[in-house]
């Protein structure tokens, strides 16, 4: 029989503006990073309700950063279309800019400002090919405290899906599909694994993450409701089962215009599958502390990397990416 025992799930319950629930009954409260040395690092994960309107999306996101490095986060995750979900493709298009644009600028500023790392998933890059073929890229890209850009990952699946006389997506229309999955980036919460909304109905990529030493899995989304409603907890549970790895997911919540509306429920899920940190309704954030010590237990205990059978079925890797060790 082994000795993994799961741990009492913390939920973090976040409502607009709120100060930090103090979870469930037996729960331990997530501690900040200010303190004396052996704290688990601290992060934040953001919900927001993005619109056309880039103003008002960055000073509410600046404004759950800020909120999040007070509480001493080391790193903080907004959701995909962070700068903005536009109302129709032209717009979407007009909107978007270069990684060296205004936005990026200010965003590196404030990870300079407030000292802490920043997971922007679902920036609208206007890539160098965009003078010729009119089309962007769905970026997740990663600061760090200096305000350098230390990754881009670029969605390599895009969403086409339709559910008739609800859902009709067509990402492929406007979007040029990224070329490569990105090796894990070691920050201070542990080495963190970048992918973006769609990409997690392909397991695929959070094992071969893993395969390359992942620690975090990071999903930045905007589900529809009734996609989100269905599988978004059940697909974000199951990633970090078979990775073991934390998985960390910011999401869009609400009405971000006249003919869109998101599910929200950002969340945190342990390596052993339970869901540590959620946002409910509304803009805000959820907090979580990465135990690196509890994610090498649970491995050590349920050592299924190790019992895979790449003679039976191959081995899932990414071109490029190194095993971890």
């Amino acid at each position: 029989m082994l000795s993994a025992v799961p741990r009492t799930p913390l939920r973090c319950l976040c409502t607009p503006r709120r100060p930090r629930s103090s979870g469930t009954a037996g729960s331990r409260p997530p501690r900040t990073m200010a303190g004396p040395p052996g704290l688990k690092p601290l992060v934040a994960v953001g919900q927001v309700t993005s619109t056309p309107d880039k103003e008002l999306n960055f000073a509410a996101c600046a404004g759950l950063v800020r909120e999040a490095a007070g509480r001493g986060a080391c790193l903080v995750f907004l959701p995909e279309g962070f700068d903005y979900i536009g109302s129709d493709t032209a717009q979407t298009l007009s909107l978007a800019e270069g990684l060296d644009g205004d936005i990026m600028g200010r965003y590196a500023a404030l990870a300079r400002d407030c000292g802490v790392w920043l997971s922007l998933g679902g920036f609208h890059e206007r890539g160098r090919d965009w003078p010729t073929t009119q089309r962007i890229y769905n970026c997740h890209a990663l600061l760090d405290p200096t305000g350098h850009l230390v990754a881009a990952y670029r969605k390599t699946h895009l969403c086409d899906v339709e559910l008739e006389g609800r859902v009709t997506m067509k990402e492929s229309s406007f979007t040029n599909p990224g070329t490569e999955i990105l090796a894990p980036v070691s920050t201070p919460a542990g080495k963190l694994g970048l992918s973006i909304c769609y990409d997690l109905r392909f397991p695929e990529i959070s094992l071969a993450l893993r395969r390359a030493g992942a620690e975090i899995l990071t999903y930045p989304s905007a589900f529809t409701v009734p996609t989100g409603s269905a599988h978004w907890e059940v697909l974000l549970r199951a990633r970090a089962i078979e990775s073991q790895c934390y998985v960390v997911a910011a999401a869009q919540t609400g009405k971000n215009h006249e003919r869109r509306t998101s599910y929200g429920h950002s969340l945190v899920v342990d390596p052993w599958g339970a869901v540590v940190a959620q946002c409910r309704e509304g803009p805000g954030l959820c907090y979580a502390e990465i135990d690196l010590e509890y994610l090498h237990r649970v491995r050590r205990e349920i050592p299924v990397h190790g019992h895979r059978r790449p003679d039976l079925y191959g081995t899932v890797a990414a071109a490029g990416l190194a095993p971890a060790p």
